[in-house]
């Protein structure tokens, strides 16, 4: 029976996040869903993403797909091993994978058998790696930007002595890389279930998530900021101080800006090939007319100047 490359067919890194899957399904989707498709081969193509989209969209569906499928190479004879369904019971959670009938005999042979019983229990009996566990993990913008050190805990199943699995709290600590975007998964080996007969745990994944940051936003490695300004600096075009995570620099406005208009700092983003980029949006700031002195400037402009900003308004 043929391999199927579930993470080849979507064209996604096997450390995709859910919504990496869920955008590339749409984008193969619109290309060769038959009802609008003139590629000759349409309704296979669009019938073997939807496939592995049935697998992959679901966590747990997709861990079990990564322990059986660790060793797996695309075109190879695939046999799942002798009883692993009895061995490895999905039971418990009465989820059911629907209608696996109508896709390949390679999801029929790993799903099918086990329609209407949930993912979740273990029942031991046989050689079964270890379940591999997902999990989330918040870190600070900054850490993402410098890399970082971080512990955390969180409640992992183990195996007992007579075999049954029990959770029980583990402390981590866990290399935050340079660069890493939200959504991307950290692989931390063994650290995740525990095999049974002899095999190896499973593996932990470590979902990153930013912190609300107090004037930065992330968009994948391009980073966003609200730069209030003066009037004057707007107007008269001014170099100004910025923040950036990697420390304030210089920024050129030019003369003329205006609220929203938005500046690019090159290569102060998070790091990555390329790197991202910092973008910067002007806020015109205009200072109250708390005292005598600045009002009195202020009805000066008034009478030196004739514009009126609302006449594109037709008023």
């Amino acid at each position: 029976m043929e391999f199927k490359d579930y993470y080849q067919i979507l064209g996604v890194e096997r450390d995709a996040s859910q919504d990496d899957i869920k955008r590339a399904y749409r984008r193969l989707a619109r290309k060769y869903h038959p009802d609008v498709s003139k590629e000759s081969d349409a309704e296979a193509r669009f019938k073997e993403m939807k496939e592995a989209y049935e697998v992959l969209k679901d966590p747990e569906k997709r861990s079990a797909y990564d322990q059986f499928g660790a060793n797996w190479k695309a075109g190879q004879d695939f046999q799942p091993p002798p009883n692993w369904q009895r061995e490895y019971s999905f039971g418990g959670g009465g989820e059911s994978f629907g209608d696996a009938g109508q896709f390949s005999d390679f999801f029929e042979t790993l799903f099918g058998q086990a329609r209407g019983e949930g993912f979740g229990g273990f029942r031991t009996g046989g050689r079964m790696k270890g379940e591999d566990i997902n999990a989330s993990v918040t870190i600070p913008l900054e850490d993402a930007y410098r890399g970082a050190s971080r512990t955390i805990t969180l409640e992992v199943p183990e195996a007992d002595t007579d075999g049954s699995v029990r959770r029980r709290r583990k402390t981590l600590n866990v290399k935050i890389p340079p660069g890493i975007t939200a959504g991307k998964r950290i692989r931390l080996e063994k650290q995740g279930g525990p095999g049974f007969g002899g095999s190896p745990p499973g593996d932990l994944y470590l979902a990153i998530d930013f912190e609300p940051h107090p004037f930065y936003r992330a968009d994948g490695r391009d980073i966003h900021l609200e730069l209030p300004v003066t009037p004057w600096e707007a107007a008269l075009g001014r170099k100004v101080k910025v923040p950036t995570l990697g420390g304030a620099v210089d920024l050129q406005i030019p003369a003329g800006s205006s609220s929203g208009k938005m500046l690019r700092l090159k290569g102060r983003g998070l790091s990555g090939t390329p790197p991202g980029d910092q973008y910067v949006e002007l806020k015109v700031v205009v200072p109250p007319a708390s005292d005598e002195k600045t009002r009195e400037l202020y009805e000066t402009l008034e009478r030196g100047h004739s514009v009126n900003p609302r006449a594109k308004l037709g008023v």
